[in-house]
This record gives structure tokens, C-alpha cells and sequence, in this order.
């Protein structure tokens, strides 16, 4: 048990450390660092959203469907697309590198929408992350610990960079550096409360599980293409933003498929 829960804290970790940069940073990440991480959270994400959600999501569909198994994957994929386009209409258009949202009231303040928006966000990352880890502890053969844990250190490390865009603004308005670290860390308790819910109630709703799996890998993709990849891909040392996606694609894939 007490492996499980340190597990499930590893992308609570991604951000609270990269909220602690207040501590040591004055500016910004180096653009080599910056899009090398993205780049690789992005190819961990959409390789975990293939085989540890959509895949699994499609077979443990074909006991009540059949050859229509591609059913329950398909309406919880939409759901799921259509769940984080509708919270990017109601929050901030995050840009983790350059430290900007568009459309903010001008009488709410910045950054506590941007920690708004980063907090709705990680939501269906940790149902995500407890979807696997309740499916590999129900036995699925489809899932498995290792792929579970390997998919929450790639959501650490998208995790990393966004406790950032959060406490060193918050630094850059005049609060202290330990109020911005707490607000910054706070954002991130969403993601391992989600995942021990998902978890507790994973034995309820398990006829409903295809439709979880393939909500969270539709929600972490719209993630991937809306944020992460347009962000790895811009500024300088773009080709790094590909190179760490490939990296992170090639080890969840084979961690996966080598672990499952």
C-alpha cells in the first residue's frame, strides 16, 4: 500500500518541485531544458494514451460488444476531447514557456488564474493515472503497475514546468517566495486526491471502466496536441521538443508493451 500511495504522489512531486524553482530561479527555464522536458512528457503521454488507455479501453469493451468494442473507446475519447475544449472556453489558454494566458478579466488577477486553470487541468490527469493503477490492481491483463507508475512520472514531468509558471509570477508580483511555492504545490493536490478516488470507487464502476480509460487518454491528448507540442515546437531548439518526444514515446511504449 504504502508503494501505491508514494506512486500515486509522483506527479504531485513534478510539481512541487517545479514550484520550488522560486527558490532558485530569477527568470525563466533555458529553452534547451524547457522543450527537451515538454517534448518528452508529450511522447510519454500520448504513448501511455494509446497503450495504457485507448488499447485496453477497446479490449475490455469486446466482452459486451464484441466486434463493436471500439464503442465504449470512442464515446469516452469524444467525451474526454470534448470535456478539456470545453474547460479551455472557461480558463485561461495556458503557454508553459512564455508565462502568458489569453482573455483574463482585467479585475481577477493573473496568476490566480492561471493556478485555476493549471488545478482543472490536472483533474483528469490523476483520474487518469488512479484509472490504470485500479485497473492493474483489479488483475486486467491489459495494465500493468509498471506502465501505471511510468505514466505518472511522464505527467511529473509535464507537471514540472506548470508548479513554475505559477509560483515564480506569483514571486514576480511582490509575494514571498514561500507563498508562491505553497500556491504553486497547491495546484498539484488535485492529481493524487483524483487518482485515490478513482481508485476507491473502481470496484462500482468497473462496466463503466472502457468509457474511463478512454476519457482520460482523450482528455491527455487534447493536452498533448493543445499544449505541449505547440509548446515544445516554438522558440529556439525546437528540434529538442522532437527529440524528447521521442524519447518519451520510445520508453512508455516499451515499457508498456515489456511490463504489461
Amino acid at each position: 500500500m504504502s508503494g501505491l500511495l508514494i506512486a500515486l504522489l509522483i506527479p504531485f512531486a513534478g510539481t512541487t518541485l517545479g514550484s520550488a524553482c522560486v527558490f532558485f530561479m530569477k527568470d525563466k527555464f533555458p529553452a534547451r531544458i524547457q522543450n527537451t522536458l515538454i517534448g518528452f512528457a508529450a511522447g510519454v503521454m500520448v504513448a501511455a494514451s494509446v497503450w495504457s488507455l485507448l488499447i485496453p479501453s477497446i479490449q475490455m469493451g469486446a466482452a459486451a460488444y464484441g466486434k463493436m468494442a471500439v464503442i465504449p473507446a470512442l464515446i469516452g475519447f469524444l467525451i474526454g476531447m470534448g470535456f478539456l475544449f470545453l474547460l479551455d472556453q472557461l480558463t485561461p489558454h495556458l503557454h508553459i514557456g512564455t508565462n502568458q494566458a489569453e482573455g483574463l478579466p482585467s479585475k481577477i488577477s493573473r496568476t490566480a488564474m492561471l493556478a485555476l486553470a493549471v488545478t482543472l487541468h490536472n483533474i483528469p490527469e490523476g483520474m487518469a493515472v488512479g484509472v490504470v493503477f485500479a485497473g492493474a490492481m483489479e488483475g486486467s491483463s491489459t495494465m500493468s503497475l509498471a506502465g501505471a507508475t511510468a505514466l505518472a512520472l511522464g505527467i511529473a514531468i509535464q507537471n514540472f514546468p506548470e508548479g513554475a509558471i505559477i509560483s515564480m509570477p506569483m514571486r514576480a508580483e511582490g509575494n514571498s517566495k514561500w507563498k508562491a511555492f505553497i500556491i504553486g504545490t497547491l495546484s498539484g493536490t488535485v492529481e493524487p486526491i483524483g487518482a485515490i478516488v478513482t481508485i476507491l470507487l473502481a470496484s462500482s464502476i468497473v462496466p463503466l471502466m472502457p468509457y474511463f480509460l478512454a476519457f482520460a487518454g482523450g482528455a491527455m491528448l487534447y493536452v498533448v496536441v493543445e499544449e505541449l507540442i505547440p509548446e515544445s515546437s516554438s522558440g529556439p531548439h525546437s528540434d529538442l521538443g522532437t527529440v524528447g518526444f521521442a524519447l518519451g514515446f520510445a520508453l512508455m511504449m516499451v515499457l508498456d508493451v515489456v511490463f504489461s
